[in-house]
């Protein structure tokens, strides 16, 4: 199902979505839920779109059936938590293949793909800060590097300013600002397979629930020949944590605000998170934290 040119804005996402189908339907699903959504929005009325986004519409209920008894779709919260955990997984591991200096395909890809996935989080609401300096230095990163590998330049590597910003257009992106030069080079995305692979140590790649750490992340990540990763072992001990009141206010006792209950359904969503890595001290302290808020009205 091709995507028609007026909706060329969700290209990329719908092809993330394709990639994924057998790889990660949790990804899939979100994925094609973002391109419907945004799809409706670029254009619903020219016969082709609207025969496109209602293929995808069927295709998104069919999903869903499929996966009904998958809490990252029947959850929104956990789903939310699963997209972004990928997402990070992805940049975080070309991240440190930046700063390291190893510049290739799959690092450019997996920058590129974490803020396609980023985009998707849209779906869950608006993108916190954290995420939207994620998106946008990622994106910047892998078109940077396809530039510089395009003209025959060496990259620099890790963290570097953003001025003159110019996104290539291979990407699907705006281009604008002063562009860097493009001549004929062997480097085509079009040769570089597809553009959300995980890389060979995606599995073994941990993200703290709730971290972000786009341009200062310290690079601690494998590199993906080395030899296999062995995930560091989590403290089985439970840390001393903060008293919580001894007596726990009722409903009604406190007056909560719609932005309380968003940042409570955060922590929870940070402990699910942190329960998938079996991370004990980080769900204990995301828990006490909502505990906190929703029955103080205080963090």
């Amino acid at each position: 199902m091709a995507v028609p040119p007026q909706l060329k804005a969700i290209h990329h996402h719908y092809r993330t979505a394709l990639e994924h189908d057998e790889r990660d339907p949790v990804v899939s699903y979100y994925c094609r839920l973002y391109a419907m959504q945004t799809g409706m929005k670029l254009d619903s009325k020219t016969p082709e779109c609207r025969k496109f986004l209602m293929k995808l519409m069927d295709q998104l209920e069919t999903m869903k059936k499929d996966l009904s008894t998958n809490e990252s779709i029947s959850q929104e919260i956990v789903g939310n938590a699963h997209i972004e955990n990928y997402a990070l997984k992805l940049f975080l591991y070309a991240d440190n293949e930046d700063r390291s200096g190893r510049f290739h395909k799959n690092m450019i890809k997996s920058f590129y793909t974490s803020s396609l996935l980023l985009d998707v989080l849209s779906v869950f609401g608006e993108l916190s800060e954290e995420n939207l300096q994620h998106r946008k230095y990622a994106r910047w990163k892998a078109t940077y590097i396809h530039n510089c590998l395009k003209s025959g330049e060496t990259p620099q590597a890790g963290p570097i300013g953003m001025d003159g910003e110019a996104y290539d257009d291979n990407f699907g992106l705006e281009v604008g600002g002063p562009s860097q030069p493009q001549p004929s080079s062997s480097v085509n995305l079009a040769d570089q397979g597809p553009p959300s692979v995980p890389p060979a140590n995606f599995n073994t790649i941990q993200v703290p629930p709730g971290s972000h750490a786009p341009a200062n992340t310290p690079a601690d990540l494998p590199h993906p020949a080395a030899e296999p990763v062995k995930p560091v072992p989590v403290p089985r001990t439970v840390p001393a944590a903060e008293p919580l009141p001894l007596t726990i206010n009722q409903p009604g006792d406190v007056h909560l605000t719609p932005e309380d209950f968003t940042r409570a359904q955060k922590y929870c969503k940070y402990a699910g998170s942190a329960l998938q890595y079996e991370d004990v001290s980080a769900a204990v302290q995301n828990l006490q934290k909502a505990l906190k808020l929703l029955t103080t009205g205080k963090e």
